[in-house]
């Protein structure tokens, strides 16, 4: 039976879709700053980082902040702003994908099937569907360095103990999350730096718009890791990150916490194209729980090397340019710098190599289920995966040949397994897709085969299964007691 293949790309699957950066936001207001969501791309080679971070921050910028643990003091040249629309790209290319077939009638003839399939070329196209004037504290705080970078005031800080650092935020007219003090401890111990942004207003008045760029560092540094812990420090219960990585050698995986590939490849109704978000919303926090939470999971891995051609399979939209690479700190494709001496140290050699692994992680975390900061490590594997689910169209037309017959009989049977998948995936009741698959547009013109007519259907499957237990027990509970009773009567 031929198909065709449609691609509609999903959007990030997490409602409402709000992005920011993983640090800690303090506020000169009532401190209730939430970082819900957050979307950073991180680049490695060597020791050699560039981490990208996003933030979704909306009121009075000058009530704005963000404090960010690096384990250097950063040089001007080293923190710059990009485009969030590199933000928008990767998340669009990467995303959970819904695939679309389309069935073909088995009783048509080979010249017609020829003909359809040239009428119908167009279903082969690919359619996206798709978020300071601070002063010196006098309590063992430093200020190591201060710059001017875009429309931010940045500073570098470096601190003895905690408490300190948290009153120097405090006498600065920042009011700081009150367990803050505990999570910004293990960083001072560690002898980490902290890169303090606040809005320049007045070089946020040359912009266009209202939106607050991303900010981008790069550093040399052994340690390949993202501190999620001040994140917590004003969390407002879990919240999840998405992260972008780029290597030369293959995947990244996290280092302190399981690894594993979210479910894919599998087959689901036709209804769940009209909420797609909403079904794999569902499906990752099933699965989020089912791993006991403390895991990291795979959506995308893929070489997207600029001259690779194959990128995806199948592909959701224009996949990363080299300009979109370049931008997102992927600093190898404009080739070596001869006179750049910052990575002296890195612990690989620029032999030239110009791949580039894209390797897409989601996180949902809470102070139980990740008590560390997340560690990574740049592996050789560049085995290449998406999340990717199926949806297929009935074909239409005349069934009365015996193949149709049959094709009508094996859709019925897979129209059911769809249901049954759906809600194992999602950990729901088919009663929450019931509105979507009852509505009056089902393809399929049989109304033996429509959602609607195998629902019901489904519905009693399911309760004779979870029925079937006890009736297997009172059975044997039956048998066993006539067999007593015999043996007491003497008859055997």
């Amino acid at each position: 039976m031929k198909k065709k293949v449609l691609i509609i790309g999903g959007l990030i699957a997490i409602s409402p879709v709000l992005f920011s950066f993983c640090g800690f936001y303090v506020s000169k207001a009532d401190g209730t700053l939430k970082n819900k969501t957050s979307q950073v791309i991180l680049v490695r080679d060597g020791n050699k980082n560039v981490i990208t971070m996003y933030n979704d921050f909306k009121g009075d910028t000058k009530d704005f902040a963000m404090v960010v643990p690096v384990p250097v003091v950063l040089k001007k040249e080293n923190i710059k702003v990009v485009d969030q629309s590199i933000f928008q790209k990767l998340n669009d290319y990467s995303a959970p994908r819904l695939v679309e077939y389309w069935d073909q009638n088995p009783c048509y003839e080979y010249e017609s099937m020829k003909k359809s399939a040239a009428a119908d070329k167009s279903l082969n196209e690919v359619v996206v569907t798709s978020a300071y004037g601070i002063k010196r504290s006098v309590r063992s705080v430093t200020v190591e360095a201060k710059y001017i970078i875009g429309e931010y005031d940045i500073l570098i800080l470096s601190a003895k103990e905690s408490s300190g650092l948290k009153d120097w935020l405090n006498e600065n007219g920042y009011k700081i999350p009150a367990n803050a003090e505990e999570v910004l401890d293990p960083y001072i111990k560690s002898n980490l730096k902290f890169f303090v942004v606040k809005v320049n207003e007045k070089e946020k008045q040359k912009l266009n718009n209202n939106f607050l760029r991303p900010i981008q560092i790069s550093f040399t540094s052994p340690k390949f890791m993202l501190p999620i812990r001040l994140g917590m420090a004003n969390a407002d219960g879990d919240q999840d990150l998405i992260v972008y990585a780029f290597t030369r050698k293959g995947r990244i995986e996290c280092t302190n916490y399981r690894n594993t590939s979210i479910e894919t490849g599998k087959n689901i109704p036709l209804f769940v194209q009209k909420n797609f978000n909403a079904f794999y919303g569902n499906l990752f926090t099933q699965q989020w729980k089912n791993e006991d939470k403390s895991v990291s999971f795979l959506e995308y891995a893929w070489n997207v090397t600029p001259i690779n051609q194959m990128k995806c399979d199948p592909c959701v939209g224009n996949p990363p340019t080299e300009q979109d690479l370049v931008q997102s700190g992927v600093w190898w494709l404009n080739g070596k710098d001869w006179s750049d001496y910052s990575d002296i140290d890195n612990d690989e050699p620029d032999d030239g190599n110009r791949n580039v692994h894209f390797t897409r992680l989601h996180f949902r975390y809470n102070r139980k289920s990740f008590a560390q900061d997340l560690m990574f490590q740049v592996t050789p594997n560049t085995e290449n995966f998406q999340a990717r689910y199926i949806i297929t169209h009935p074909a239409n037309g005349d069934f009365s040949c015996d193949a149709g017959k049959k094709y009508l009989q094996e859709l019925r049977q897979r129209r059911k397994k769809e249901l049954q998948e759906l809600t194992r995936l999602t950990g729901t009741d088919i009663n929450n897709w019931q509105e979507d698959a009852m509505a009056k547009n089902d393809e399929a013109t049989n109304t033996d085969i429509q959602y609607a007519t195998l629902i019901p259907e489904y519905k009693h499957d399911v309760e004779n299964k979870s029925s079937a237990p006890t009736g297997i027990i009172l059975l044997s509970a039956a048998v066993l007691g006539a067999a007593g009773l015999m043996r007491w009567k003497g008859l055997v």
